[in-house]
């Protein structure tokens, strides 16, 4: 029953969004096809049955005033968006709430009213919006709140794919972080990459530190953290498509590539994120 961790809006009205940031950008990036591309919530869950994924988080938000494409927002769910979803479709469609530090304690206060909801399993972090270091001290309060919540924290680790800082998402800040907070687990997503070593060190030191692969399918994955995933990192790395960045259909394949054995196949495809997601039905 596999669990994906960063599953992007779907609607078909975001299309446009990702095809304006990406010509704004000037990015190549080839997004999902037709066959596994935006969809109405019914054509998604059904393309979820086929492919044995149980649930979807996605990283929801309010749209602020002005936002443009290339703002992490506009490709965001809405938090109406993901009630309606999730009532409809029980246990299939959960939120990562995703912060603004720029906001101060009235966006703290929205992140926990945020969290009263049970279809908000995580706090969600675009650093890259906001050019601060992961240990920037104006994330301590939604960590403290994510911790007492019980909820992890997920946040985009390495490289911006657009015009946005790089560096203060280097997976080497989480360090204070995890050790500040040792009762909070935090998911390094995307990778790390380029700084991939640096990520697998942050994971192999914390015990609460794991990894996520979206957007990243298997066949693309760096070979420091291919090893980690078939090796000491088996229940330390969570599967994400990243959609539309990754179909689904490619990203389980590369999975099964693999070839792991049952337990570490498992244990990455939906047994580590039911641990760290305690909210998921």
């Amino acid at each position: 029953m596999t669990i994906d961790y960063w599953c992007n809006a779907f609607t078909p009205d975001r299309r446009r969004i990702w095809h304006a940031a990406l010509e704004q950008e000037g990015v190549s990036v080839k997004l999902a096809g037709e066959r596994d591309g935006f969809a109405e919530p019914e054509a998604l869950v059904a393309r979820m049955d086929e492919h044995g994924i149980r649930a979807l988080v996605l990283p929801t938000c309010e749209l602020p005033p002005l936002a443009g494409p290339t703002d992490f927002e506009s490709v965001a769910c809405r938090p109406d968006e993901l009630s309606d979803f999730a009532n409809r479709f029980p246990g299939r469609f959960y939120g990562g709430w995703s912060i603004d530090p720029r906001g101060g304690t009235d966006d703290v206060a929205r992140a926990e009213s945020a969290l009263e909801s049970n279809h908000i399993v995580a706090l969600h972090l675009h650093t890259h919006s906001y050019n601060r270091r992961f240990d920037d001290a104006g994330y301590d309060p939604y960590y403290a709140l994510a911790a007492d919540r019980g909820v992890p924290v997920v946040m985009q680790a390495g490289a911006s794919g657009g015009n946005m800082p790089s560096e203060c998402a280097h997976p080497t800040g989480i360090d204070r972080p995890a050790s500040a907070f040792p009762g909070l687990d935090f998911v390094l997503s995307h990778t790390g990459f380029p700084w991939v070593d640096a990520a697998v060190e942050m994971a192999l030191k914390f015990p609460n530190v794991y990894l996520g692969s979206a957007t990243y399918p298997a066949r693309n994955w760096p070979s420091e953290f291919r090893d980690f995933v078939c090796g000491p990192g088996n229940s330390k790395v969570l599967f994400g498509s990243g959609f539309p960045v990754a179909p689904h259909s490619e990203a389980i394949a590369g999975i099964r590539a693999l070839g792991l054995d049952s337990g570490a196949e498992s244990e990455l495809l939906g047994g580590t994120a039911r641990r760290l997601f305690t909210r998921i039905d």
